[in-house]
């Protein structure tokens, strides 16, 4: 069996609306590989937020690669920092807020893919800039 290996330069990144501040960089998804699972950096301009929401057969990981925020499921509100993680259960309504000065920079994870990657893929191309390069590089 041969791995699936991807590239920075790889990532395709979408906002999932016009209105959208939010942009999603997906790594992994069903058409790559081969699962039903979906892995993206998601990247929260200053103030931004997800729209709550609720999934009901996946469950979603949030891993905070930098920045801070608040993640809320179910009226629960937890802080979030670099380094920090949050499992969202099924059928949990959550979203996500960038508290921070700065982007924030979650690793998301969605298991099964309960059609996030198709969601994502039909919204608006966007570009990975230089500060967000730097950041999923591991360059300071």
């Amino acid at each position: 069996m041969i791995p699936v290996i991807k590239t920075l330069a790889d990532y395709q990144a979408y906002r999932i609306s016009p209105e959208d501040t939010n942009r999603l960089a997906i790594i992994f998804d069903p058409t790559t590989a081969d699962n039903s699972l979906t892995v993206c950096v998601e990247i929260f301009e200053v103030g931004s937020v997800t729209p709550p929401h609720r999934h009901n057969f996946a469950v979603e990981m949030f891993f905070i690669l930098k920045g801070e925020g608040i993640a809320v499921c179910d009226g629960k509100e937890t802080l979030l920092h670099t380094g920090d993680s949050v499992l969202m259960p099924k059928t949990g309504t959550h979203y996500l807020r960038n508290t921070g000065a700065d982007r924030l920079y979650a690793l998301c994870m969605m298991v099964p893919n309960e059609d996030f990657s198709e969601l994502i893929r039909n919204g608006i191309p966007a570009t990975l800039d230089e500060e967000d390069l730097k950041v999923l590089s591991g360059v300071n």
